[in-house]
């Protein structure tokens, strides 16, 4: 998938609680109902001077046309994950663009997001690592 690419499909996936995995190395997304993977994409994140945290985090509040008065940016679809304004929302998608700790995600993906997840739901951040299988198979060719 390219920046702004996403898919959700949540059709036969029953009403529940709401996972979803942030993997910042591979810049990727992933939204969990009942064990289903509903919805992926790819993200924006933080830059090296404003990095998004890791951890788990629930989902403290959402507001639909939030904008954010430190940077004079809209970002719509948020779901804020601290208390000191990282959020998960809709942002412009682009490989040269970063955020100041937010997960951005095409908008589209956040609208979708924002109406399946709510308050109290989990966040995952996550930096994997590469996997050394791979790796050590790639030498030995």
């Amino acid at each position: 998938m390219r920046h702004g690419e996403y898919k959700w499909d949540e059709k036969g996936v029953a009403p529940g609680k709401v996972t979803i995995w942030v993997d910042l190395r591979t810049q990727l997304i992933s939204v969990f109902r009942g064990g289903h993977e509903i919805g992926t994409s790819v993200i924006v994140y933080g830059a090296d001077t404003m990095q998004s945290p890791i951890g788990t985090f629930p989902i403290l509040s959402k507001h639909r046309d939030y904008h954010s008065r430190a940077y004079d940016a809209p970002m719509p679809y948020s779901l804020f994950i601290t208390n000191t304004g990282v959020a998960l929302h809709g942002s412009p998608m682009s490989s040269r663009r970063a955020t100041h700790g937010c997960i951005g995600l095409p908008v589209d993906f956040a609208r979708l997001l924002f109406a399946a997840a709510e308050q109290g739901d989990e966040v995952q951040i996550t930096r994997s690592t590469a996997n050394p299988m791979h790796a050590s198979r790639r030498e030995t060719r």
